[in-house]
């Protein structure tokens, strides 16, 4: 004889418990890739210590961090796989400087709009933003659309 099942009302199905993260457990997964299971964020998220996302496998996480978070780092573990943090690539223009010169003088003009930028060796990667755009094109300078993770430099106050 079988149990009977209860019904549950529309709308009121139990919650699925959240996870709560408080700090990264490893900096990378020593595990093969079959045994990682991401959660892909934006690199806003990065920034953030409270924030809720899912992984790839639906288990949902609540992040309640003491420090940052970044790229491939393990934030949670089971007997079966580590939960690995992935950055979600998005849309920049990359310039690339002909000189030292205009290197530092694309760098100073992307600066004074505020918006972030990433040097690495021979580019320079800016936000997609408008105002970006209108600037690499009145100065001429050559420019491209790249989708990549864009770690930007990191803002710090003046100091005194």
């Amino acid at each position: 004889m079988t149990a009977p099942v209860a019904s549950i009302p529309a709308g009121t199905a139990p919650e699925i418990p959240v996870l709560i993260i408080t700090r990264k457990i490893a900096d990378h997964s020593a595990r093969p890739a079959a045994e990682q299971i991401a959660l892909t964020a934006e690199r806003r998220l990065f920034l953030k210590r409270r924030w809720r996302a899912a992984a790839e496998d639906g288990t949902e996480f609540g992040f309640d961090l003491e420090s940052r978070l970044h790229d491939g780092c393990v934030f949670h573990q089971t007997p079966g796989a580590d939960y690995v943090i992935r950055q979600e690539h998005e849309l920049v223009y990359t310039v690339r400087p002909r000189t030292p010169e205009e290197a530092a003088l694309i760098g100073w003009k992307i600066g004074n709009l505020h918006m972030p930028v990433e040097i690495t060796a021979g580019e320079i990667r800016a936000a997609h933003d408008p105002a970006v755009r209108q600037l690499l094109e009145r100065e001429g300078w050559p420019f491209a659309e790249s989708t990549v993770m864009f770690n930007p430099l990191r803002v710090t106050a003046h100091a005194s």
